[in-house]
This record gives C-alpha cells, structure tokens and sequence, in this order.
C-alpha cells in the first residue's frame, strides 16, 4: 500500500499519453509515405510536404468560410495558451534507453540536446541496438539528421562507434528508400562522413587504440585495405560514389 502511495499517477498518464502521441504520428506520417509513394511525386520537398502535413485533414461542407472554427488550422502548432506535451528536456546519455521507434521519436523529438548531446546519444545506443529499434523502419527524416549530426561532430576516435551506426542503419527495412528521399543537404554530409572515416582509415597507424584501426608492422596494411574496403561497402549502400572519395 505504502508503495502505490508513492507512484506519481499523474506523470504515468502524461507519460502514456505523450506515448500514444508519438505511436499514432509515427502511424500517420508511415501511411504518409506509402501515400506519396503511389503518386509519384516529383521531388524530395513533395514528398517532406506531404508527411509533415499528414496531419490536417480536408476541409467538410460544414466548414465554412468566415464561419466560427471550434478548433485551431493546425492542431499540432500548438499556441502559447495551449496545452502541450511535456517537455523532457535533457536526458542523459544513461538515460536514453528507448526499445522501440515510438519511444525513441517521443525522446528524441522532445528532448533538449544540442547537436553534439546527440551525437553522444546516437553512439551510446550503438549501431546493433539502433538497428533493433528501426528494424521495421527509420522513422521519416531521422536517417538525414542522424548522418548530419554524425558528420558534424565527427571526433577522432570514434570511427568504431560510427561505422557501427552506420552499419546497424543500413540493415533496416526499406533502408533505400530512405536514403532515396535523403536531402541534398543530407547527402553531401553523408558524403562528407564517409570521407572523415576513409581519411581516418589511412592514417590509422597514427592513432591510439580506441580507433577504428591500431595497424601493427604485420598485419596492419590488410587491416587498413579491409577497413577501407568496408566503408565503400557502405558508401554503396547510401548510394554515395566510391570514386569521387579519397
């Protein structure tokens, strides 16, 4: 009895309905796609159209011009006098242990990282569990923003850590589609990761043992020649050309 007193009810519905939330948005936003998918449309900026207003609905003969709107235009704009979902601020990189894509989007959307506390976050889960969570599928805009802040805040001696990632995402569902709606912007830092990773992989014997490499005089030219082979292997696979690399 003692133990119910002390859980917080309230923070458990906030907790469920913030849940909900992100479950029927990742719904949404999935059929979404699939929609634009069967049009056809013309463009990558179409196609981010049409998810990100899989929202609103059309208007009904009762809505009328100039008539009173019981409701605002866009319900997930949320003015300052209205109720939002909570905030969760920072979290942690302990902390950030979602199983699966509804709660990683829930957290991931709503938490307060800058783009290098993200990038922390994305090496801490690892490339085995991200894959795991998006096993199904990478939630729509996540694998662009995911390989920015990787290419952002590259820092030598991750390299093992990144191409883990990378290998984990490119194991998931429908994995060429996304990156066939990837941004421009998206693709050149794509580009511009792979390019740290392969440099990194040829002054590998310059490096301390947390990288992706620690070459010794026997065997560390095959080690640096299958590490590099790897990475084309992927680069492939994000449908980035090999030969326009170092």
């Amino acid at each position: 009895m003692e133990q119910a007193e002390g859980i917080d009810f309230a923070a458990l519905e906030r907790e469920l309905r913030a849940a909900l939330e992100a479950d029927r948005r990742y719904q949404r936003e999935n059929d979404a796609k699939f929609r634009a998918v069967r049009q056809q449309v013309g463009s990558y900026e179409e196609f981010r159209d049409i998810v990100l207003a899989s929202h609103l609905k059309p208007l009904e003969r009762k809505d009328k011009a100039g008539a009173p709107r019981k409701q605002p235009w866009n319900s997930l704009a949320l003015g300052s006098g209205q109720k939002e979902l909570p905030d969760y601020g920072r979290i942690e990189e302990s902390e950030f242990q979602p199983r699966t894509a509804a709660e990683f989007n829930r957290d991931w959307r709503r938490c307060r990282q800058s783009s290098a506390e993200k990038y922390r976050l994305l090496l801490a889960l690892g490339g085995e569990q991200l894959g795991r969570i998006f096993s199904t599928e990478i939630g729509f805009g996540l694998l662009g923003e995911f390989l920015l802040v990787l290419s952002e805040n590259f820092t030598p001696g991750d390299e093992v850590g990144i191409t883990e990632v990378l290998r984990g995402l490119a194991q998931t569902q429908r994995f060429s589609l996304n990156v066939a709606f990837l941004s421009q912007t998206e693709r050149e830092g794509s580009r511009q990761l792979f390019e740290k990773l392969l440099a990194a992989a040829d002054t590998a014997g310059a490096m301390d043992d947390k990288t992706l490499l620690r070459p010794t005089q026997d065997n560390g030219t095959e080690k640096v020649k299958n590490t590099v082979k790897e990475l084309r292997d992927l680069m492939q696979l994000y449908k980035l050309s090999a030969d326009s690399s170092p």
